[in-house]
């Protein structure tokens, strides 16, 4: 298990108690030796004292849920309580947080792209917990791929006051696996620096965001790399949607590498759920209770299904949050009898922000790239232009950078069109283009819809602007 930073001599004693308990359940989650009625023991307990724990120090918290019997609050039925959303976070910001500032280990922000960036400090509880999930993905994660040996892994994050850098330097070094910061959007690194690192250090692991995998050998093929002699072979992604498809093709470009989720979370819910060599991510049991509502509603469909995905914590942390409504769109499922992981299966469709209108349909974000992508090899990247058709209706433009004889381009776009207009019902045609918007590149940093999508039926709102504004970061050139 990761260590914990030091905690304050008056805290130690409790952290400890707490830390012990939470391996006992965590080691017996991962080895599925744990009991249905020691989860629910586990799960009881900790709701109840994480409830004490805001309501006595959360100031949010205790206004909040003021008048919430909280003795009476089971797992099973949460609906007594308010939701959590993010406009609550950017409006109270540290008033959410369970102890003052100076209680926690180490302070992060959200990247305040789409509104105010909100504190998200972590303390040793919210380290450990989380990272332990982590590590245990990832320590599954190269036996298969590595036997007993550690490979280099390295690190591509998207900025300092992230977790990012933090979380995988812990977990590479508790594994004891040699990780090296390469960041090709920093201007001290760039994609030239990053490329000759990853060539001279043998870097077989890199972590990084979907939508890097393509930019990283977009800016090989500039440069002069033979994609197929670099040493890469297990992308890590996380960060935003990574449908089966992408990672299909990202096989095809990177010719001895394949794709893998490493986790899905966010600054505000840490580490949600972590990857299996299956390609699923499975939800970190011990750490929350999941709902999933509808985002129109905001109804209970249950504990799996599709909605919108929402969590309690489980850890009493320096900002635990109570029926916090993500707004991610996912499904969730039982994990399959032989899934490398224990935990459901949370397969992450977009955010609810994202659904698009297309021709007849109201698309999720996984939908349409599944559509755009399915079958297909060696694209470098892709971007889906949107417009009114002259006689009405949506006329959709598919805009797609092709690796050079790695398929017919014709064969390709008449393919991906016949998709798209079966889906949708709309005007569709295909255009191969090896210089895309470098909007393209942004990935999730601002949303997925922003760097994916061109909507010309109305004016850009402030996700994209804020991705433009931010697109020269990810230039491969530079």
């Amino acid at each position: 298990m990761t260590t914990a930073p030091v905690a304050p001599a008056r805290d130690r004693r409790a952290q400890d108690d707490f830390l012990d308990a939470y391996e006992e359940v965590s080691r017996a989650f991962y080895d599925s030796t744990l009991s249905e009625a020691e989860l629910a023991r586990w799960r009881g307990e900790r709701l109840t004292g994480v409830l004490r724990h805001v309501t006595e120090r959360s100031p949010f918290y205790r206004r909040h849920l003021a008048g919430a019997d909280i003795a009476a609050v089971t797992p099973g039925d949460l609906s007594s309580l308010p939701f959590t959303t993010k406009d609550d976070l950017r409006r109270e910001m540290y008033d959410v947080l369970s102890g003052p500032l100076s209680e926690a280990s180490i302070y992060y922000e959200t990247n305040g792209t789409t509104g105010a960036a909100t504190p998200c400090p972590r303390g040793a509880k919210d380290i450990v917990t989380s990272n332990t999930a982590v590590e245990e993905s990832w320590r599954r994660m190269f036996r298969a791929h590595f036997g007993d040996r550690m490979p280099v892994v390295g690190l591509m994050g998207p900025s300092e006051l992230y977790a990012f850098g933090d979380v995988f330097t812990a977990v590479a070094g508790s594994l004891g696996a040699c990780h090296v910061k390469i960041w090709p959007e920093s201007p001290r690194v760039g994609f030239r620096k990053a490329l000759r690192l990853i060539e001279e250090l043998g870097v077989e692991v890199i972590v990084c965001a979907p939508a890097l995998c393509l930019s990283l050998a977009k800016a090989a093929l500039h440069y002069g790399y033979d994609l197929a002699r670099l040493p890469v072979k297990l992308f890590l992604v996380l960060g935003e949607i990574c449908t089966p498809e992408f990672a299909a093709n990202v096989s095809t470009v990177w010719p001895h590498a394949v794709v893998r989720p490493a986790l899905y979370g966010s600054q505000e819910a840490l580490c949600i759920a972590t990857g299996a060599d299956n390609g699923r991510l499975h939800l970190s049991v011990p750490n929350y209770l999941a709902e999933v509502i509808d985002p129109e509603s905001g109804a209970v469909l249950g504990d799996t299904g599709e909605g919108e995905l929402t969590l309690t914590m489980l850890v009493d942390g320096i900002k635990p949050l109570i029926r916090y409504r993500t707004g991610d769109l996912v499904r969730v499922t039982p994990p399959p009898s032989d899934s490398p992981l224990p935990g459901p299966v949370v397969d992450v469709i977009g955010r609810v922000a994202d659904r698009i209108p297309l021709g007849g349909a109201l698309l999720y974000p996984g939908e349409l790239e599944a559509a755009v992508l399915d079958g297909v090899r060696g694209c470098l990247g892709y971007q889906v232009v949107v417009d009114h058709a002259p006689g009405g209706g949506d006329e959709i433009t598919v805009r797609m950078d092709l690796l050079p004889g790695s398929a017919d381009p014709d064969v390709t776009g008449d393919a991906v069109a016949g998709r798209l207009r079966a889906l949708t019902g709309a005007v569709v045609r295909v255009v191969v283009d090896s210089e895309l918007d470098p909007v393209t590149h942004t990935g999730s940093f601002v949303s997925w819809k922003a760097a994916r999508v061109l909507d010309l039926r109305s004016g850009p709102d402030s996700a994209v602007e804020t991705a433009r504004q931010v697109a020269h970061r990810y230039a491969i050139t530079t």
